[in-house]
């Protein structure tokens, strides 16, 4: 094994959820990028992986099943945390269950949205965000799309910080499951479950510990110690606090394509390696956890 097959990226996105590479188109850059495995973690979906595996083993990439989960976190003032599942069965019949009620959801929240933005002056339809969304699960990047392409806004930076963030006229919250909830379903399915990047929650340096702190007692694997926008000097606190509780490290570039143009895949922006030896010890944690299901 050449020096360049040492890395994998554990967090990317594909067209299923909202970036802009197929997950074949993933896999292939994976490839040319030199990594030794790469996770597909698309937001709240496993629809992609079928293709995602099928493409490593056309291109002779290790690939690894994976999901990114919203949960409802009731401490402090943040009331959104992202789980990471890593590792697990995509057949299992508690997932697909979860993930088709999660996109009946999604609709009835996407039907309202456009309604919303309709009646503040910002006319859209479902056909239009359907059209954006290539038939693939319609998020907040694809109202930000039309927003941008009807000219109702500069940039999409500027649909999230007018209409699309928490708390702003087009936005609706999502009903959410527990972090607990979340945690259990990664693990029914045989997966290792991870906190993804601490340090994007607008919590303090205690805020994180604590929060840790009670995410292992239900059950947390690990966190992202590798992630492109720490600091050095976050970097090292993240994996202080994965030592202090026990969690394993994990990370990954975020990889959304054109849709985080400043992002590529392994490195982030330029700044990242994730050690291979990282997955090999969460593949260690999700055979005791599929031990455990037996």
């Amino acid at each position: 094994m050449t020096s360049i097959y040492r890395y994998v990226d554990l967090h990317t996105h594909s067209h299923y959820s909202d970036g802009t590479y197929s997950p074949e188109g993933l896999v292939i850059l994976a490839k040319k990028t030199g990594l030794r495995a790469i996770a597909l973690t698309d937001h709240d979906t496993t629809d992609g992986l079928a293709l995602f595996h099928s493409a490593g083993k056309e291109h002779g990439i290790e690939t690894i099943s994976g999901i990114e989960l919203a949960c409802r976190y009731e401490y402090y003032h943040r009331p959104e945390l992202h789980i990471v599942g890593l590792g697990f069965s995509s057949d299992s019949t508690i997932l697909l269950e979860y993930m088709a009620q999660i996109q009946q959801d999604r609709s009835i929240r996407n039907k309202a949205m456009a309604a919303r933005l309709t009646a503040l002056g910002l006319p859209l339809t479902l056909e239009e965000l359907e059209k954006s969304a290539g038939g693939e699960i319609i998020t907040r990047a694809h109202f930000a799309n039309i927003l941008l392409q009807k000219g109702y806004v500069h940039t999409r930076s500027e649909a999230f910080e007018h209409y699309l963030s928490d708390g702003k006229p087009g936005f609706l919250p999502r009903t959410l499951p527990s972090p607990k909830d979340c945690i259990e379903l990664i693990h029914h399915a045989g997966g290792a479950a991870i906190l993804a990047h601490p340090t994007l929650y607008n919590l303090s340096a205690d805020q994180i510990d604590d929060t840790c702190g009670k995410l292992k007692t239900l059950g947390l694997d690990g966190i992202e110690c590798h992630y492109p926008a720490y600091t050095s000097n976050q970097r090292k606190f993240i994996s202080k606090i994965a030592r202090k509780h026990d969690l394993l490290p994990s990370g990954g570039s975020d990889f959304h394509g054109e849709n985080k143009p400043d992002i590529q895949l392994g490195i982030g922006k330029g700044n990242l390696t994730v050690p291979y030896s990282l997955w090999e010890n969460i593949t260690a944690k999700t055979a005791q956890i599929r031990r455990k299901n037996l």
